[in-house]
């Protein structure tokens, strides 16, 4: 991984950068923002920069062994910590019970769609944590020598999936580190971790980018200028989701169904096929369901919008709009608010544990009732 290959955050690249530049490297950082910036991706551009036997205009090489050890993710002295499930009830949870199917991730999704690691992992409905276990081992490994490089270094993705427990231990290790090791941590959250582990790390911040550095990037790569612009107004900022949108098959493809289904079915009042819908999407994980639900949000107001002709106002994809062609008029000034405080309301019972399938139910059967509204 190089650092010509991430898309926009000059700033933040130049940053680290200049640390290896500069032999200024902070013992624990932080490189934080919204999912799908390439955050993780800056962070293994970092490691191999700093490792790199051959170093070009500021960048790795990309082909010495240093960087081709890094790439195939066989360097020993490059620990990558991740939120996992437990197999068995009681028994520790390592990050290294999952090293395959992490292999794979960190390569086919470069952008670390946080959708696809539950799957991965065979998550189902359980939430993947770092737990204490995990906290205990990186303790041991940091009092070893490193094998061939300066340093070990400690990739901790979704640090604020660290339970409590596992944090404090961290904090310690933090707070009296070792002068060989480092500390990368890779956050959508960074609010969420423990204040007192926040302030011992050195923050960096990635930021959604111009339409137009998005456009660049998928020019480059072969993507034809109509499309390009299509995927990067509809991304927001974020490459991950241009990506994803030209790839065809990511959750938003999937989001899309559900949405047509419970849209219709809602609409001719199919009760019963309500009830199969709720069922499914009861067995959505907590934060997939929420997902799902922001998603349905938006799409009320994105057809809330084509119904009034604004159409330059609208981020869909072609499939979204052919949907819209024939929906849009039933989303009007008499339910659109009402639908999306009904997301809301599904998103806060949800998120409290909630019944699944009561409160997915409910969701559509006032979303059958608010369709079929007058206008105002």
């Amino acid at each position: 991984m190089r650092f010509a290959e991430i898309i926009g955050n000059d700033d933040t690249i130049a940053d680290l950068r200049a640390m290896v530049d500069s032999d200024k490297i902070p013992h624990a950082m932080l490189i934080s923002g919204p999912s799908g910036l390439g955050k993780m991706m800056a962070a293994r551009a970092f490691i191999s920069y700093l490792n790199c036997e051959n170093r070009i205009d500021g960048d790795s090489c990309g082909v010495c062994p240093a960087c081709r050890r890094i790439d195939a993710g066989n360097n020993p002295d490059i620990h990558y910590v991740y939120p996992v499930i437990k197999k068995t009830a009681g028994k520790p949870a390592f990050s290294t019970d999952f090293i395959d199917q992490w292999k794979l991730f960190i390569k086919d999704s470069p952008y670390m769609d946080t959708t696809k690691w539950p799957v991965m992992i065979e998550a189902g409905t359980k939430r993947p944590v770092i737990y204490v276990d995990e906290a205990d081992a990186i303790s041991a490994k940091a009092a070893l020598s490193t094998y061939a490089d300066r340093y070990k270094v400690f990739v901790i993705w979704l640090p604020e999936r660290m339970n409590p427990e596992a944090s404090n231990k961290l904090l310690k290790l933090i707070e009296e580190p070792y002068d060989d090791t480092l500390f990368i941590f890779v956050s959508n959250n960074p609010e969420l971790l423990l204040p007192t582990v926040a302030s011992r790390l050195r923050s960096l911040r990635m930021n959604p980018q111009p339409e137009n550095t998005i456009v660049s990037a998928l020019l480059k790569v072969g993507v034809s200028e109509s499309s390009a612009r299509q995927a990067a107004r509809m991304a927001e900022g974020i490459p991950g989701k241009a990506f994803e949108s030209l790839s065809g098959n990511g959750e938003s493809a999937e989001f899309h169904r559900y949405f047509m289904d419970c849209m219709r079915n809602a609409y001719a009042r199919k009760i019963d096929e309500l009830k199969k819908t709720a069922e499914t999407l009861s067995a959505f994980s907590r934060e997939k369901a929420i997902r799902f639900l922001e998603y349905l949000a938006r799409m009320t107001r994105e057809n809330f919008i084509a119904n009034l002709s604004i159409s330059p106002l609208n981020n869909m994809t072609p499939d979204e709009e052919s949907f819209s062609t024939r929906f849009a008029p039933f989303i009007h000034s008499g339910n659109v608010e009402k639908i999306v405080a009904e997301t809301e309301t599904a998103k806060r019972d949800i998120s409290r544990n909630a019944n699944a399938k009561l409160v997915w139910f409910d969701f559509l059967l006032r979303l059958m009732l608010h369709l079929r509204s007058p206008k105002n």
